[in-house]
């Protein structure tokens, strides 16, 4: 007699968000949870204005000052999951403002923890984006707004 090695199956494994409580039947999705043909990147919310500190942004002309100071901070804070221009870990600012309200990029920047937590479109691109959660570099809210100039200029 010989001994064979029988190999096992290998069985793929998807997140499943599970709707309901335990025990019970589970209840139909609500409308948020069910995903679009729409990538959470491309979509267009300007009137979202996020969860976090700002509330109100007045953008006016680029100002040159700003945006170097937030062309220094994206730099050394941000580079290492962000392009300007191009997807990588997170995605690419260069026209963020023409999807997302400033507000909502000010206070992903400051709130990312809550913003995940409490904002629906964070909480796609977090999916969208493997599941990597964007790091608080704990900027106050004038370097972040540095920031923002600077992805208004690109």
């Amino acid at each position: 007699m010989s001994c064979i090695e029988k190999e096992e199956p290998k069985q793929e494994i998807y997140p499943t968000i599970i709707v309901g409580i335990p025990g019970e039947e589970p209840k139909e999705k609500p409308k948020e949870l069910v995903s679009s043909s729409v990538a959470a990147s491309e979509k267009i919310d300007l009137e979202n204005k996020g969860v976090g500190p700002i509330k109100t942004v007045t953008l006016e002309a680029i100002n040159a000052g700003l945006v170097e100071k937030g062309q220094e901070i994206f730099k050394m804070m941000c580079t290492a999951c962000h392009k300007p221009e191009k997807r990588f870990i997170g995605p690419a600012p260069k026209g963020i403002l023409l999807r997302r309200s400033p507000e909502w990029v000010m206070n992903m920047i400051l709130n990312p923890e809550n913003m995940i937590k409490d904002d629906l479109l964070a909480k796609e691109l977090l999916m969208e984006f493997n599941g990597a959660p964007m790091a608080n570099q704990n900027l106050t809210e004038e370097e972040a707004r540095a920031v923002l100039e600077y992805f208004r200029s690109l």
